[in-house]
């Protein structure tokens, strides 16, 4: 009798989502107690994560961001969560994430050995590279043409390292406007008071089309540095990093992960841009090992 009565125990216990088998901390302790998500969100990385017409959150890396939070629900036995979004900035979005005021960071973030010491990342979501964005006509093809030129960087990026170390290895005495955010950076370049503007080219193409204006800029050169993409969450929380690579589990299995890489890269953007950027060969691999068929 008590032995059947133990077994139905057992049995109820790893019935139940991992989550709920042990006692709650971390993250999914917050979230189940608070009722809500907290997603960060940045207002001009089109396609990851930037503003509709409406001033909503749209985007690749927000998308990506729900279907972990639909993961959070099943994990937490929840029928609903009320999410909730707060914006971002290339300079703060770390600091959100430690100190909880944002659960998801849902961006176009680069994964490095740097940021992991004070954050988590989910798998790669994007592979990218710092590029060099120039107005027409063409006179600088290269990081080489910016020697005591001008560039804008956005504050808090990769991108304004990379170029820094780039100009000084190089000699080539770069002067640097720093901006707030992209909009901000291509916003320099546009009104002439920058000759380049340096950041992930994924992120130029996209700020490219939403001008509207897309003859009047060029995409140039090689690549600059190597940009893995991940959406960041609190470390040192395994049981919600496990909940996060369950999402992404489940997303490439179903080929999911795939139809919502096309939805923002290949198809008309809600807002009417257009990318045409067809997954890279490198990013298939990583979904491949996901379980992408």
């Amino acid at each position: 009798m008590i032995r059947g009565f133990l077994g139905i125990l057992i049995a109820g216990a790893l019935a139940l989502p991992p989550a709920l088998a042990q006692e709650l901390t971390g993250t999914l302790k917050k979230i189940k107690d608070s009722g809500s998500v907290v997603i960060g969100y940045r207002e001009s990385s089109l396609p990851f994560s930037y503003l509709n017409a409406a001033r909503r959150p749209i985007g690749y890396s927000i998308d990506l961001c729900l279907e972990i939070v639909e993961e959070v629900k099943d994990a937490l036995g929840l029928e609903d969560l009320d999410v909730k979004y707060i914006a971002v900035t290339p300079e703060n979005r770390i600091d959100m994430v430690v100190s909880g005021k944002v659960d998801l960071e849902c961006g176009s973030t680069t994964n490095n050995v740097e940021r992991q010491k004070r954050v988590a990342f989910s798998p790669v979501i994007f592979v990218s590279g710092t590029k060099l964005m120039v107005r027409r006509p063409v006179t600088i093809r290269s990081y080489r043409d910016l020697k005591d030129k001008t560039v804008a960087v956005t504050a808090g990026t990769t991108n304004l390292a990379a170029m820094k170390t780039l100009s000084e290895k190089q000699k080539l005495g770069m002067r640097f406007m720093v901006a707030k955010d992209h909009a901000h950076s291509f916003a320099l370049v546009e009104k002439g008071q920058a000759d380049a503007f340096a950041t992930d080219d994924v992120l130029l193409y996209g700020l490219i089309a939403k001008s509207g204006r897309p003859r009047d800029f060029q995409v140039i050169g090689d690549f600059l540095s190597y940009d893995p993409y991940g959406i960041m969450y609190r470390k040192a929380d395994p049981d919600f990093a496990a909940v996060v690579k369950d999402a992404f589990e489940r997303l490439a299995t179903s080929r999911e992960l795939e139809q919502i890489y096309n939805t923002w890269f290949l198809r008309k953007l809600p807002t009417g841009e257009r990318l045409n950027l067809a997954m890279s060969a490198q990013l298939r691999s990583i979904f491949e090992v996901l379980g992408l068929p």
